[in-house]
């Protein structure tokens, strides 16, 4: 027990002095190992075991596919089909931004990158259009969750892992309808705002530009259709797929728009470095810090604090997504699925909750962390693109926040949403 509560409080109070998350995981696992008198080497090599590992290899090149697609036009080329397909509705820009991150989200797997590249091209033109600024990246931020869970996502990937070798395949296809609800759920409050607000219906082209428009976006849009179709049809992995996506996405930045020169070429290496680093270190760390929580038996104590509130699935289900929101509030996406993987699947899984549905709650629920302050990393993001403040923006986000939650109980609840397509194909 004094063990459990070194780890714990010295994670807590690391976190209270605003150290990265990945530091004072390694730090409180390395006062822990050394308060148990174990071998420092074991903290080491619980943070490369999970690394050597080919599914991770995916995650580099997903986000290096994602960067690419951000800065050679592709973005661009899918917003303009998405103001295409919805912009003549009342508040048509927000729905071009909910639409195009889906399509875009999609491709990346990633918020951050989303909100980065989408609200670079939306926010500015929303503005411009009579959109309240704090509107229009509350509407960013909160879209840019769907790419967390339609597929290709990593953290998918690093779900699989955790939840010990659970398919990626399945995963990515259990995300697909979930993703899409969040995006129709996000436009209930947009359009309501809209309305209200009497933001403008857009004035999306016609015709010949029109036909370009959609033209021009076929060759992102097929991005989606070769991950997918090569990953569902057993032509390749998960991690090949991902390289196929690099090098399509080069072609057709290259070839196709022409838009990537060597400076945009090493910007974007650049950045998918620094990302990748971060994102395995924390894997790493978090690795490390879960590994002592399972040592030191702290998933059967807190499962069993859970079944003695309630022996209710539902009720459990939802004390879990209490606890999932909070956490997601304080710590980043990576180490948040690795670190209570291991503590919540046991339990679910003994309540009937295939590892697959569980695993679309927990992205579900932890996107809404990003967004959340204190540490909501697309919300910063989000804020900057927009030249706002946090404070002002998260006033706009509340109707959004209800939306996402809204999501989150129905696909907690409701299996059929994450279970229906993999049922469908066996992997």
């Amino acid at each position: 027990m004094n063990a459990a509560i070194i780890l714990i409080a010295s994670f807590l109070v690391m976190i209270f002095l605003r150290i990265p998350i990945s530091f004072s995981l390694l730090f409180s696992s390395f006062l822990t190992v050394f308060y148990l008198g174990l071998p420092p080497m074991i903290a080491l090599q619980r943070m490369a075991d999970p690394l050597d590992n080919i599914s991770l290899m995916a995650i580099p090149f997903f986000i290096l596919a994602g960067q690419i697609m951000a800065e050679s036009g592709i973005a661009k080329r899918l917003v303009d089909f998405a103001n295409l397909m919805v912009g003549r509705i009342r508040g048509g820009l927000a729905f071009a931004n909910i639409v195009a991150s889906m399509f875009f989200g999609g491709m990346s797997g990633s918020s951050v990158a989303d909100t980065a590249s989408i609200g670079s091209i939306l926010i500015p033109e929303m503005e411009k259009h009579g959109y309240e600024k704090d509107y229009s990246i509350a509407v960013t931020v909160t879209s840019s969750t769907e790419g967390l869970v339609i597929p290709p996502s990593h953290n998918a990937i690093i779900y699989a892992q955790a939840a010990g070798g659970v398919s990626i395949a399945s995963l990515f296809l259990a995300g697909a309808i979930p993703g899409i609800m969040i995006g129709l759920g996000l436009m209930i409050p947009s359009y309501i705002i809209a309305v209200k607000k009497g933001y403008p219906k857009g004035n999306p082209p016609k015709g010949k530009a029109a036909l370009k428009v959609a033209l021009d976006s076929i060759w992102g849009l097929m991005t989606i259709v070769i991950i997918l179709g090569g990953v569902l049809s057993g032509i390749f992995t998960a991690t090949e797929s991902s390289v196929i996506a690099v090098v399509y996405a080069l072609l057709i930045a290259t070839l196709v728009y022409k838009e990537l020169t060597i400076t945009k070429f090493l910007k974007i290496m650049r950045e998918t470095l620094e990302t990748t680093i971060a994102v395995l270190f924390l894997i790493g760390a978090a690795s490390a810090f879960g590994w002592l929580l399972a040592y030191l038996n702290i998933p059967e104590l807190v499962a069993n604090i859970i079944l003695n509130i309630s022996s209710n699935k539902y009720i459990i289900l939802l004390i879990i997504n209490a606890v999932l929101l909070l956490l997601g509030m304080i710590m980043d996406m990576a180490p948040l699925i690795v670190i209570t993987t291991p503590i919540f699947l046991p339990l679910v899984v003994d309540l009937g909750i295939s590892p697959i549905h569980f695993g679309i709650i927990m992205m579900i629920n932890l996107g809404i962390g990003l967004c959340t302050p204190p540490v909501g990393n697309t919300l910063f993001v989000g804020t900057v693109v927009g030249k706002s403040t946090i404070e002002n923006v998260f006033k706009a986000m509340w109707p959004f926040y209800l939306a996402m939650i809204g999501i989150l109980l129905l696909v907690t609840y409701v299996p059929f949403f994450a279970e229906w397509l993999p049922s469908l194909i066996s992997f």
